[in-house]
């Protein structure tokens, strides 16, 4: 059985702690990789050479930076079918979807490839008499990336790029679940020309987490995960004086106006409720369609299009649409959110728990799920399910569905369909939540632009990528100079006005 260790110092290390997590193939059920847990004195010894190695990373300029960064890109392409397989054979996700997994995470690498432009300060001669301003963005020095399973190439890219672009050494602490593909990239990273210990790939699991937590090294922590973990996360990072960003869990709620073409918003729902098993953060959970006569219509667009999916393992390229969830307990847990939903009430009009793959009864397998009916005090609306579920919550007005957006804990994404403009604008400035989609189900952002979430969705001042990225990985120096002009002053006590 394959044995997983970290990379450090540029090359494959084996664990040393004994301890170690099952690597599961979700298709089949099967255990097909044992991974290293590492120890504190693994991690801490894995962070002082990262800090060794910084300074001379940080030295190197930023062209320097991001040709690394292009050669990397370059290497990604090149084995792309290769990182999508180990992706795929560890999450479950289809090949297709692996492979925009990758290229999401590839556009932040291309945008941080602008590493000499987006450092720059700003300038200003003659501010004082014979005075000069200027300032410099400098790196914060060894940072860390905490990162999930559902994505385990994008936001491992979306951490790595922009903090080593801006000169840090990173220590990425990957999900144990489907650590492959992160070990990889490392793998190419170094190929690419990176110097040995600016990027270590530290696997393990809490005992990991609390170490990049409380090591005094470590200036600052980038997360993306559930939403208790990001608080924690958030709070005891901070009150060790570390610079914290944390992403946490969603409800994403899609409203449809009777104006709305229904087939496209019954394909935007299809597509962005249950691709990759609906284990996205951005995923469309909840739709509203606003009025019963759209509702009853959307319900029956949705119908046949959810019947006619195809769940299957990886290895049936584009035969299927999604997947299985990643674990047994994921499968497990959505099967009783299911089940509640079931109990409280919802119409449960089409039911995924009987879901049976001939050869794959193993597999973690849920089928798509549609509810109608649904209302604000069922479990099934109030948790995010993080499985191919989609609950429909009927609404009689346009500003109930928006009150329903917005009274929500998490703030994540949403969307609108419509067709009429003045609708559209109303609902993008008034939602309290982080990335709207217009007639668009998944608004990412493209990886110039921020990526986050607002209220429980989101923990920090800054966002995800875009111009925020590079303000999170460095810290601004401002420098006042004067050079002797000849004239003598004498000293001056007054506070200094000009």
């Amino acid at each position: 059985m394959k044995e997983l260790g970290h990379w450090i110092n540029g090359k494959y290390v084996p664990g040393t702690s004994g301890r170690t997590a099952d690597v599961y193939n979700p298709a089949t059920g099967e255990v097909q990789a044992k991974v290293a847990l590492a120890s504190k004195a693994e991690l801490d010894e894995a962070i002082a050479a990262a800090a060794k190695a910084q300074p001379g990373w940080a030295a190197t300029n930023p062209q320097r930076r991001a040709r690394v960064l292009m050669e990397f890109v370059r290497l990604i392409n090149r084995d792309m079918d290769k990182l999508a397989t180990a992706l795929s054979s560890e999450h479950g996700k289809t090949l297709p979807d692996a492979r925009g997994d990758i290229q999401r995470g590839v556009d932040v690498v291309e945008f941080s490839i602008g590493a000499p432009h987006l450092l720059k300060g700003e300038y200003m001669d003659s501010a004082g008499t014979g005075i000069d301003l200027y300032s410099m963005r400098q790196p914060l020095g060894v940072v860390a990336g905490i990162t999930p399973f559902n994505f385990p190439a994008m936001i491992p890219l979306w951490k790595i790029a922009p903090a080593l672009a801006c000169g840090n050494a990173m220590i990425l602490k990957p999900s144990e679940r489907d650590p492959s593909v992160p070990l990889m990239l490392a793998e190419l990273l170094t190929e690419a020309g990176l110097p040995p210990g600016v990027l270590q790939v530290v696997n393990g699991d809490k005992d990991a987490v609390d170490g990049i937590l409380d090591n005094p090294t470590i200036q600052a922590i980038g997360f993306v995960g559930s939403t208790p973990i990001a608080e924690y996360i958030y709070s005891r990072g901070c009150a060790n004086g570390k610079r914290v960003q944390c992403f946490g869990g969603a409800k994403n709620h899609m409203i449809i106006m009777p104006d709305a073409d229904l087939d496209q918003a019954a394909d935007a729902l299809v597509g962005a409720g249950f691709g990759a098993a609906g284990e996205r953060c951005m995923a469309i959970s909840v739709a509203i369609p606003v009025g019963e006569e759209t509702a009853d219509r959307l319900v029956e667009k949705l119908v046949p299009r959810i019947e006619k999916l195809k769940v299957g393992p990886y290895t049936a390229g584009n035969d299927i649409d999604y997947g299985p969830v990643v674990t047994k307990a994921a499968q497990e847990r959505i099967f009783g959110l299911i089940d509640s939903g079931v109990k409280q009430g919802a119409e449960l009009v089409v039911d995924g728990r009987g879901f049976n793959l001939q050869g794959y009864e193993n597999g973690f397998y849920v089928g798509p799920t549609l509810f109608d009916r649904v209302t604000p005090d069922m479990e099934i609306y109030k948790q995010e399910i993080f499985g191919p579920v989609l609950s429909t919550v009927r609404s009689e007005t346009y500003e109930e569905a928006l009150k329903l957006t917005m009274d929500n804990e998490y703030g994540n994404g949403t969307a609108i369909f419509t067709r009429d403009g003045d609708t559209a604008r109303d609902f993008a400035s008034r939602v309290n939540v982080g990335m709207v989609g217009v007639n668009v189900p998944i608004p990412v952002p493209l990886g110039y632009f921020t990526f986050g979430g607002w209220k429980k969705s989101g923990f920090g001042d800054l966002n995800q990528h875009g111009p925020d990225a590079f303000r999170f990985y460095t810290r601004t120096k401002t420098v006042t100079a004067r050079w002797p002009s000849g004239i003598k002053e004498g000293a001056v006590l007054n506070f200094p006005t000009t």
